[in-house]
C-alpha cells in the first residue's frame, strides 16, 4: 500500500469493539506525523467520529434519491412500471400508488413506460457533512431519522474522499449492505474484533464477507488481555494476520464516555496507532 494513496476502512462484525475509536485516533495520529489524512465517517445511521475529532464543519450538502412521480392523466395502467420494479416500490390498482421509502432510485419505471407518464423527483434522505479538525479532513454522513437507506449516502460520502492521500473509512457494524457498500474498493480492510465467543462469531460472519469481496484483510484485538484465545486461534487457522493487540483499560472507556481522544490521555496510543498503520502500509 502506497502511503501517499490509500484506501483504509475500519470495520467490524459487531458494534461496540472500538472500531470508531481505532479509526479516529490512527487519523490522528498520522495527521501528527505530517500525513495528509481524511476521516470519513461512513456509520451513517449513527455517525459519532465528530465527537472525538471535534471538526469544524464548514459545508453541508442535502443528498437525496430520484423517485417516480406518475401523471395520473397519462398514466393507462398498463402495470409496466410494476412489473420492473424489483423492490415494489410502485404498483397499480386502479390508480398508480408509490411508495417512496422503498424506491432504490434506478430509473426503470422511468424508462419502460410506453406513455411518459412518470418523472422522477428528488427525495432528500441525508446530508454530508465536511470540515477539518487539527490536520485531519473530516467527512460525515447523517441519514435522516426514519429512512431506511443507508448505501446512496455511503456513495456521496466516499465520494469526498481524497486524492493523494490516505482515507480512513469508518464502517457501519455488521455485514449488511451499508458496510459492503462502504468497505468495496477499498485497499485494505481492518476488522475490529474482542475475545469473545460474541466477538469470534461476528469476525467470522466479517471475514466472509470481506473474502466474498475479494478484499485484503486484517484484525485487530481489542480489550486483547481479557476474554480468551479462540480469536487468535481462529486468526492463526485462517491465516489472517493480527495487526495489533490493545490492552483492556480502563482509562479508555473514561476518554471515550467523555468525548476524549485515547492519545491524549494515553500516550503509548499514539505509537500502537503508527505501528498499525506501518503493519498495513508494508503488509506483503
Amino acid at each position: 500500500m502506497k502511503t501517499g494513496d490509500a484506501i483504509l476502512a475500519i470495520a467490524s462484525g459487531k458494534g461496540g469493539t472500538g472500531k470508531t475509536t481505532v479509526a479516529v485516533n490512527l487519523a490522528r495520529v498520522l495527521a501528527g506525523r505530517d500525513l495528509r489524512v481524511q476521516y470519513l465517517d461512513c456509520d451513517v445511521e449513527e455517525p459519532n467520529g465528530h465527537i472525538f475529532l471535534k471538526p469544524e464543519i464548514t459545508a453541508t450538502e442535502s443528498v437525496g434519491i430520484l423517485v417516480p412521480v406518475v401523471d395520473e392523466a397519462k398514466c393507462t395502467a398498463c402495470r409496466r412500471c410494476a412489473e420492473v420494479c424489483q423492490y415494489h416500490a410502485i404498483a397499480v390498482l386502479k390508480k398508480p400508488l408509490v411508495f417512496p421509502e422503498l424506491c432504490h432510485g434506478c430509473g426503470g419505471c422511468l424508462l419502460v413506460c410506453p406513455e411518459g407518464a412518470i418523472r422522477e423527483a428528488l427525495r432528500p434522505i441525508g446530508v454530508v457533512r465536511t470540515g477539518h479538525a487539527d490536520g485531519v479532513a473530516f467527512v460525515e454522513g447523517r441519514l435522516n431519522v426514519g429512512e431506511p437507506m443507508a448505501p446512496p449516502l455511503i456513495r456521496a460520502v466516499k465520494k469526498q474522499a481524497i486524492a493523494n492521500g490516505i482515507a480512513i473509512l469508518d464502517a457501519p457494524p455488521g455485514t449488511s449492505c451499508p458496510v459492503v457498500t462502504t468497505v468495496r474498493d477499498a485497499d485494505y480492510v481492518l476488522l475490529v474484533t474482542e475475545p469473545t465467543p460474541f466477538g469470534l462469531n461476528d469476525l467470522r460472519l466479517a471475514v466472509e464477507t470481506m473474502r466474498q469481496l475479494g478484499l485484503p484483510h486484517g484484525v485487530v484485538i481489542n480489550r486483547a488481555d481479557c476474554g480468551d484465545g479462540r480469536v487468535r486461534d481462529y486468526c492463526a487457522a485462517e491465516g489472517i494476520p493480527v495487526m495489533l493487540e490493545l490492552p483492556d483499560d480502563r482509562r479508555v472507556a473514561e476518554a471515550y464516555s467523555r468525548g476524549y481522544m485515547v492519545t491524549s490521555v494515553l500516550p503509548e496510543w499514539a505509537d500502537w496507532m503508527w505501528q498499525l498503520w506501518e503493519r498495513v502500509r508494508d503488509r506483503p
